[in-house]
Order: structure tokens, then sequence, then C-alpha cells
């Protein structure tokens, strides 16, 4: 299972596989064309409370702040909607070759779309039926 992250703004490509927003809200300026967009897992994106909080932190985006986000973030993903919600994107990304997750944010280094992939991971070794890997 290989999981991608890729900007909304930058070009879509053949080598993308199958292409999922990961945002709650549509990227500015980026038409549905050129997203080129196989699904949209509005979902899957933080909550609209921790999202505001993580972009209008006065501290910026700090590596101990990012921590504390994706705390919150992977917490929102373990339970109800967010649960469900990841475990359909895990659905999706076993069902093919590979997967990019596209996303808004403009930090490549601190972003959702990592703490998303992170728990895609996380979450098919937890319920893989073969330890091994083999498929």
């Amino acid at each position: 299972m290989e999981i991608l992250l890729k900007r909304a703004y930058e070009p879509a490509s053949p080598s993308d596989g199958t292409r999922v927003l990961v945002d709650r809200l549509w990227p500015r300026g980026v038409s549905r064309e050129r997203a080129a967009l196989d699904d949209w897992a509005k979902e899957a994106a933080p909550s609209a409370e921790l999202r505001t909080e993580w972009h209008h932190d006065p501290e910026g985006h700090s590596p101990e702040h990012f921590a504390a986000f994706a705390a919150r973030y992977r917490a929102e993903l373990s339970e109800g909607a967010g649960l469900a919600a990841l475990d359909r994107l895990l659905a999706l990304a076993r069902s093919v070759p590979r997967i990019t997750l596209v996303y808004g944010a403009k930090d490549p280094v601190r972003n959702h779309a990592m703490v998303l992939r992170d728990a895609l991971r996380d979450r098919a070794e937890a319920t893989d039926p073969d330890p091994s890997g083999a498929r």
C-alpha cells in the first residue's frame, strides 16, 4: 500500500494514482479540472475547531505545537466519524496500487495530511490479517 502526499497547487500526474482531497474546504483558486481528483474525503480532515486553532496559532507552527495538533487530530481519527473516515480511506488505499492524499496547506513539512498518512499506515498495521504483509 503506497500513500503519497501532494499539495493541491502542484500539477496532477498519472504517477499520483488515485487522488483524494483530504481538506474540509476546497483549495482556493484550484479548478476541479486542475485538481483531477478521484474522491474528496472531507470527513477525514481535522474538525473545523481544530483546523481553526492550528491555522490561527499565534505561536506559529513550531514542532511542539505541531505535535499537540497531531495528537488531537489522531484522537479525532480514533473514534466515531473520524474512525469511519479513516477506515473508508484505508479500504480505498488497499484497493489501488497508489493513493495520493491531496491537501491545500502551505507547509509541506507540518500539515494534517502527514498525520493522516501516518494514521492510515498505523491502522493498516493494526487491522492487517496477515502480519507478514504478504497478500
